[in-house]
């Protein structure tokens, strides 16, 4: 029997690595720019000014290409091989979001989906355009209108065959495909993920404060954090996944089959030692491929300063030292954080003598907001 023209794609989707397929008309996905708006309006979005200046692009598929008709949706699983919550136990290391830990999924998507795009023209003749998380495309909504998942409490999709551990990536094209039906929500009365946000950024069920989120505060925030999550963030130096990882349909979900998505030594939640002493060429070399280089090494410092601080290893405090010469204000700044509370005697002294406040602005100003 001869495959359907949505059953082609599927194979050839799947023989490239694809864990999901699914099919959307171009319309806007119900309810999802008002949304936006409202989560733009309450300033939830935090310095993400990108998010603002595309808003109106973001808020339909044809605002972005006119010509497109149907959204092929893909999902590519990146399953962990064991609960991401273990690595928080271990304080000494730095607990990297699973995502984060092999290679840059834009990049392996991006080739997947150019793959796709040119075997689609073969069966539906037409434009194709490919998108993975590079443009003002409201992915998880039309994922969810598509019937990959819906969006749950946590805002994230969740698929009741693979959990939450899904990338997404589309194919636009002007072809006519027959969508597929929404995914209904399957939430019900669970809450875990809700709970669990050890920053509380979740101001009601499907409603997310970026402001408050770790995942945002370690990597899109290019300031300094602010003290009242600093502990809250505990040894999290690159991303969360606990909202994640807490979801009970994460039982489905298998371990993802991409060998590129597998954890690399360089990013499996590394010891805080080895990072502490990182310099931009050494950042640059550990984290090559990976998402974690596009943060750059004064954020990542940051927030292994952070981690560091809150590890209670004094082990620590020679290294830490060390970064209080550091050429990047908020590394000096995260220092003296991080020795107030591994090193006490030493915060009282440098109270009593003010001297190197004096001589080091970024350090007077920690200080400040430490509340010294």
């Amino acid at each position: 029997m001869a495959l359907s023209l949505k059953e082609r794609i599927a194979h050839e989707a799947n023989e490239l690595g694809f864990a999901a397929v699914r099919f959307a008309s171009a319309d806007p996905p119900a309810g999802a720019g008002a949304a936006l708006e409202d989560f733009l309006a309450s300033g939830r979005h935090g310095d993400m000014a990108w998010l603002a200046d595309n808003k109106e692009r973001r808020k339909s598929p044809r605002a972005i290409w006119p010509d497109v008709k149907s959204i092929i949706m893909l999902g590519l699983s990146y399953g962990p091989e064991r609960d991401p919550l273990q690595a928080l136990g271990m304080r000494s290391r730095g607990a990297i979001s699973v995502y984060a830990q092999g290679a840059d999924y834009h990049d392996l998507i991006k080739s997947k989906l150019k793959t796709l795009a040119s075997r689609v023209q073969h069966f539906a003749p037409g434009e194709v355009k490919i998108f993975v998380d590079t443009a003002p495309v409201m992915e998880k909504p039309i994922a969810a209108k598509a019937g990959l998942g819906w969006q749950g409490k946590h805002t994230n999709l969740v698929s009741r065959d693979f959990g939450s551990w899904l990338f997404l990536g589309s194919i636009f094209t002007t072809a006519e495909i027959a969508p597929d039906q929404p995914e209904e929500d399957h939430c019900g009365a669970c809450r875990r993920c809700l709970d669990v946000c050890p920053t509380k950024a979740f101001v009601a069920p499907y409603q997310l404060d970026a402001r408050a989120c770790i995942s945002y505060l370690t990597i899109e925030h290019k300031g300094h954090i602010a003290i009242e999550f600093r502990e809250a963030m505990g040894n999290r130096i690159f991303g969360c996944d606990d909202c994640l990882a807490v979801c009970p349909w994460n039982k489905f979900a298998s371990v993802a089959r991409e060998a590129k998505l597998a954890a690399r030594a360089e990013s499996d939640n590394p010891p805080l030692s080895e990072l502490l002493s990182l310099d931009d060429d050494a950042f640059r070399a550990r984290f090559r491929g990976t998402p974690i280089k596009r943060t750059g090494r004064d954020r990542f410092l940051r927030n292994v300063l952070i981690a560091a601080g809150n590890s209670g290893d004094d082990a620590l405090v020679p290294q830490i030292e060390q970064r209080l010469g550091d050429a990047s204000p908020l590394v000096r700044a995260m220092a003296v954080w991080a020795l107030s509370r591994l090193a006490p005697d030493w915060a009282a002294a440098v109270r009593e003598s003010e001297a190197p406040a004096e001589a080091d602005p970024a350090v007077a100003d920690e200080w400040a907001r430490i509340g010294a």
